[in-house]
């Protein structure tokens, strides 16, 4: 009888190690720096109602690209925020996001010889984005945005289909999720 109780007095310090342990653990990312409420935009006015995100520059040659990166980065916005997200500037927005597509371009990632032609390829797109205050005040900035994506392309002509939209929706939706991340997580 003694020995049982040695081990059920045994399981019971080990149950409370055990659970301080995971108490501990679970309010130990609560203590680390850079701790902020969920919703807190680093990079946003605190009195920010309304963001305007107009149609993003190109300097390129490629079509559609603009467009579907400025509808991802407001669906991110959207969802992610209370704001008001709108793609006119001209209503007096709190705030303003610019984008603008410096590069573009698609390059052949393998070749099948046997066809003679390239079957995958790689979307490559480069971004710079500033988000500015009313008052024209630089809130958050980043020149470069490299983003990357890959897709297969069909070698048989009469089942030809092209996959670039849908890698360039892909590119667009990773890019939106990282921008918006950037200005309301402060990174």
């Amino acid at each position: 009888m003694v020995r049982r109780g040695r081990r059920v007095q045994y399981t019971e310090t080990v149950m409370r190690w055990l659970h301080s342990m995971v108490v501990g653990g679970a309010l130990l990312p609560l203590a680390g720096c850079g701790y902020h409420t969920l919703g807190a935009a680093a990079h946003l006015p605190p009195d920010a109602r309304t963001l305007a995100v107009p149609v993003f520059a190109t300097r390129t040659n490629n079509y559609h690209t603009e467009v579907a990166m400025t509808q991802a980065v407001i669906r991110e916005f959207t969802e992610r925020t209370s704001l008001r997200v709108t793609p006119d500037a001209g209503g007096d927005p709190d705030v303003v996001l610019h984008g603008t597509i410096l590069q573009e371009t698609m390059a052949p990632l393998t070749y099948n010889t046997a066809t003679q032609q390239s079957s995958s390829f790689l979307l490559t797109v480069v971004a710079s984005v500033q988000l500015a205050g009313r008052d024209g005040k630089v809130l958050y900035a980043n020149k470069s945005y490299v983003f990357r994506e890959q897709y297969q392309s069909t070698t048989d002509l009469t089942t030809f289909l092209d996959e670039s939209p849908a890698a360039v929706e892909r590119l667009s939706h990773d890019f939106a999720r990282a921008l918006v991340a950037d200005v309301l997580e402060g990174i």
